[in-house]
């Protein structure tokens, strides 16, 4: 190594001792991201059986094929929730029996919990189905959507974050925003018969609440008003709230936590809403006024048809 190696070297290592949050040397592992993002694969196949197999998921063999999916996501995931719920103060082997104790009672309530998800799914795929006379077919939306596919790894971070698993959650809905832009934070709560449509641009945040059959297009925020407070905000109801039966049609933004989205709302295009709104009520932006013109601008003269 020449010297100005060397010193490169030194400098980059002297840079580690001066900010602790930025590296963890000498620390207990952190998560392995590409494993869960494995794991959340695996758990897309129990929840669609046959749609996301390499070969024929055959009814003969279901049961060793779930038997054996259940095992390889147990077990990952059982590492990956004790890594998180440990993270530095893995010291001692009494405190990491203990960790693998409770993550293990967590991953087995989050999988007693599929069935649960399983029947949100259901619902979501047929809410796409009849919102959209663009779908041909369910398998279509489940195979293609990526509304369905935010929607699907939402729910099954949603159940580890009820269960207080931290990191993990936030990891998982992280990687269905890189792959689809729809941004869900899995802290937020979503009833049944959800349905975004295109969806990119989409961000859910954590405190929103969503009611049954909503249905939301692309550009859409359920946002805060304000986070100048940081942390003193963490707990605080700072995201809408979305009644049954809503529509929200694309661009429009909605922040506030005591804004209350009305059931049966309809929301246009492009609006910015920061009070409540009744319910059954129609919100719309007015139009802007177009002018069209004829006529050649080179010679300095128009025609303006307003």
């Amino acid at each position: 190594m020449n010297e100005k190696t060397e010193k490169l070297v030194d400098d980059i290592v002297a840079s580690y001792s001066s900010d602790g949050t930025t590296n963890r040397i000498d620390a207990e592992n952190m998560l392995a991201k590409d494993t869960l993002i494995e794991v959340v694969e695996e758990i897309r196949k129990l929840l669609f059986p046959g749609f996301f197999d390499e070969n024929r998921a055959r009814s003969e063999y279901i049961k060793f094929l779930v038997g054996e999916r259940l095992e390889f996501i147990q077990y990952n995931l059982k590492k990956q929730v004790a890594k998180a719920l440990g993270n530095i103060e893995m010291c001692s082997e009494c405190k990491k029996s203990t960790i693998n104790m409770e993550a293990d009672e967590i991953v087995h309530k989050f999988l007693e919990r599929l069935t649960k998800i399983r029947e949100y799914l259901q619902t979501d795929v047929r809410a796409a189905y009849d919102g959209d006379p663009a779908a041909y077919s369910t398998d279509e939306i489940i195979f293609s959507y990526p509304g369905l596919f935010a929607i699907t790894v939402y729910r099954i971070a949603h159940e580890l974050w009820e269960l207080k698993v931290p990191m993990i959650p936030r990891i998982m809905t992280e990687y269905a925003h890189s792959r689809t832009g729809i941004d869900i934070h899995p802290g937020a709560k979503i009833g049944k018969y959800f349905f975004i449509d295109h969806g990119t641009g989409i961000v859910i945040g954590e405190t929103t609440e969503i009611g049954d059959n909503v249905k939301i297009y692309q550009g859409v925020t359920l946002g805060a008003l304000s986070t100048r407070k940081g942390q003193q905000l963490k707990g605080v109801k700072r995201h809408p709230t979305i009644g049954d039966n809503v529509t929200i049609y694309s661009g429009t933004t909605i922040l506030g936590g005591e804004t209350v989205i009305g059931s049966g709302a309809t929301i246009g295009g492009n609006a910015f809403i920061v009070n409540s709104v009744s319910e059954g009520m129609r919100v719309s932006v007015r139009s802007p006024q177009l002018e069209f013109t004829n006529g050649n601008p080179t010679d300095g003269t128009w025609d303006w048809v307003i």
